[in-house]
């Protein structure tokens, strides 16, 4: 018996939706603590709301400019009647994408873990775990709602590319700034509380200690939600591109089943999100508190397994949905989703190889720290750059794994172009991967959850025992913290094929001249395949085009991270410069008798992150377009190829090199090597300071770039097509 995909995802979608809104509520349930701990938590969360308004009006404002460009570039192609269409998918991706970033920031700056600290370390724990989950909750379930509605509205994944571009802007505005702002505040406050004043963590004479834990929330809970609502759109848009064209080749005309796959796989997701919560949740004895999670990452992803085998077999089964299936097909896919989630759960492990608390790597910089930063500094870039390898090449095996594995499901399906079944293939094993990104993004979320109560207890004097119980999920919030970004970089790794072929699908299409997908002739499918056959040569290496594009891909990612890096050196100097004027100027301040002025370190960040975050997020918007009008379609494909070559391992060593070092730092403050306020806990400071633009600013950033280079281009295509036409 059929059933309509779209049903089963949309209701799924709605209830992870009210689920994450049930969180937050539970979250709110929960004691607040005394009354100079409510007052701190106070302060948070308004110089959170209070950045947030003023990013979310200006990328309003920009969102708006683009759609009337949007409007205005496709007036003069033959795709004319789609650009309302498209214009507003935009929007309507840019809102989503706020709206979970907002769910993020209000979960986190709800969860007053140190209150809840003062009863137990489980309860703390528990607490944090209910604000993360209601962020991976709303991400997932928000992203999966707004394709879901897009499809049943327009029935065209092309006009999706719209939602994805939407989301990915807004995603990139959201890390950048969040990112600049948080880490101008970071590294601000550290070299002065720190290595000048020799400081604790969080102390309330440091001016710069409000707009740190702010920064938290608007970089951390916001930004990354934002971030991964755009990694799981757009890859679920170009997986149904490719099923789309599949489905056109294979059976003239449209199979709902193969463009809403993808949709289903991660709409199970959500339910496998629903046991590995609870697991997370309830789990009340553990010597590591990372335990908890992990042990609901792996119940996920077992309950997630068993799901898309149910799922593949009644939709490509012997006896399932579509007229070409066996039980051949529905084993060669499914083995491509199971190759997915191996991986992502691969480069969980990595991550805490490299940067947990206690990896060999991190005691190794923390130990060398004692000849000075320099060292430091040193060790710690190496390992950045060393830890590219173990997920890169896992990706790389995923791919010929799923890709085999693709074309043999085509020979089963009865799909004559083999290549195009791989492609397929590629696309499941990249849902495998995400259909885990729920309880993947509560540990993300749960991190900066952690490191605001370290502050609050810190600036409150909670007691001893309060302090002590938060540490080691501080320590813990750091390390799944850059779990969840090496995470989303090996998924966009591991789509970057799939993204890369929808862009070449869809020059295909349009070649083709299929826009109405209610009416497709067997001629129009024939010479989709013409043109698809046709499009390689285009693509060839030897000419000047495609190499022009590849170089300048190559370099944006070195361009923007530079800029990104440079913005947060503006505003940790200028934060530095206010922390010292209050010093001087604020008499009593050094000694606890006089209150810092924590509302003009809070300015600082704001105006610097809204001001700074403009032009390194205006590069992957303008390259694309003006690479594609002078050069045409192919030397666009080339750009979204060069830039996500060198994106990925760039992002993978600022990553992971950062939080090595900012661990390393943490092992010297739990008493390692002489402890704090000694030489080689000053070294760890500088090391944590250069790393932190690198792991929070740069890096997370680095893969929306290459996501915002493929919608965009997806999006433009009409245009690059045009523009090359006329130009000959």
């Amino acid at each position: 018996m059929a059933f309509d995909p779209l049903l089963l995802t949309t209701s799924l979608a709605v209830v992870g939706v009210i689920a994450s809104i049930i969180l937050v509520l539970s979250v709110k349930k929960y004691p607040t603590g005394n009354e100079k701990m409510i007052s701190i938590w106070k302060a948070i969360m308004e110089g959170a709301n209070a950045y947030l308004k003023r990013q979310f009006r200006t990328i309003g404002i920009i969102a708006i400019i683009i759609a009337i460009v949007i409007l205005a570039a496709f007036s003069t192609t033959f795709t004319v009647t789609y650009s309302a269409e498209i214009a507003f998918s935009f929007l309507l991706g840019v809102t989503f994408s706020l709206v979970a970033a907002y769910i993020a920031m209000y979960s986190a700056t709800n969860a007053n873990v140190t209150a809840a600290a003062e009863q137990s370390t489980y309860l703390a724990l528990k607490v944090a775990t209910l604000g993360g989950g209601a962020l991976g909750l709303a991400v997932i379930s928000m992203s999966l709602l707004g394709l879901s509605i897009l499809y049943a509205a327009f029935r065209d994944p092309g006009v999706l590319a719209g939602f994805g571009f939407g989301a990915s802007l807004a995603a990139l505005f959201a890390q950048l700034g969040g990112g600049i702002f948080t880490k101008s505040a970071d590294v601000g406050a550290d070299l002065v509380g720190k290595v000048e004043e020799n400081f604790p963590e969080d102390d309330p004479r440091n001016p710069a200690a409000i707009a740190d834990n702010v920064g938290d929330n608007v970089g951390d809970e916001a930004g990354r939600g934002a971030d991964l609502f755009e990694s799981l759109t757009a890859e679920n848009l170009g997986g149904m591109i490719i099923g789309l064209i599949v489905s056109i080749i294979l059976f003239q005309g449209i199979s709902v089943y193969y463009v809403t796959m993808p949709l289903i796989v991660r709409s199970l997701g959500i339910i496998a999100t629903f046991v590995g919560l609870a697991i997370a949740i309830f789990e009340k004895k553990f010597k590591n508190p990372i335990k908890p999670s992990r042990d609901g990452l792996l119940v996920a992803s077992v309950v997630a397994a068993i799901l898309m085998l149910i799922a593949t077999w009644y939709v490509f089964g012997p006896s399932g949905l579509t007229p070409s299936g066996s039980a051949l097909a529905s084993y060669a896919l499914y083995g491509c989703m199971v190759s997915g989630l191996a991986a992502g759960l691969l480069i969980v492990l990595y991550t805490e190889y490299y940067t947990g608390s206690e990896a060999k790597s991190v005691i190794t910089i923390a130990e060398r720290s004692k000849s000075g930063p320099a060292l430091t500094i040193m060790s710690g870039t190496a390992v950045g750059m060393i830890s590219s390898g173990l997920p890169v090449i896992t990706v790389a095996i995923t791919l010929l794994i799923s890709f085999a594995l693709g074309e043999q499901f085509a020979v089963q399906a009865g799909i004559t172009d083999r290549f195009l079944g791989g492609v397929y293939g590629t696309t499941m094993a990249t849902m495998g991967m995400l259909s885990t990104a729920g309880i993947v993004l509560t540990m993300d979320g749960l991190g900066p959850i952690v490191d605001n109560a370290g502050g609050i207890a810190e600036m409150s004097g909670a007691p001893v025992q309060v302090r002590e119980r938060i540490e080691p999920l501080d320590t813990l919030g750091n390390t799944t913290k850059a779990l969840t970004k090496g995470y989303a970089m090996g998924s966009a790794a591991l789509a970057s094929l799939l993204l890369f072929q929808a862009f070449v699908l869809e020059v295909a299409r349009y070649q083709a001249k299929i826009t109405d997908l209610t009416t497709i002739t067997s001629a129009q499918a024939t010479l989709l395949g013409t043109k698809l056959s046709s499009l390689g040569s285009a693509l060839a290496l030897n000419h000047p085009d495609v190499v022009i594009g590849a170089l300048i891909g190559g370099m944006l990612p070195f361009v923007f991270s530079g800029t990104a890096i440079n913005a947060v050196s503006v505003g940790a100097y200028r934060m530095v410069e206010e922390v010292r004027r209050q010093f001087r100027e604020i008499p009593g301040l050094r000694e606890g008798t006089a209150k810092p002025n924590y509302a003009a370190a809070v300015d600082i960040s704001t105006r610097t992150a809204l001001r700074l975050m403009v032009v390194p997020g205006a590069i992957p918007v303008v390259a694309p377009i003006v690479v594609g009008v002078f050069l045409g379609w192919a030397a666009v494909g080339a750009l979204v190829v060069g830039a996500t070559l060198s994106a990925i391992p760039l992002a993978i060593m600022m990553m992971w090199g950062g939080a090595a070092m900012d661990n390393a730092k943490k092992y010297v403050e739990a008493g390692h090597f002489g402890g704090k306020n000694t030489e080689t806990h000053a070294a760890t400071v500088v090391g944590d300071t250069v790393g932190d633009p690198w792991k929070d600013t740069a890096g997370p950033s680095l893969h929306i770039l290459i996501k915002l280079l493929n919608t965009i281009s997806l999006v433009f295509i009409p245009l690059f097509l045009v523009a090359l036409i006329s130009l000959a």
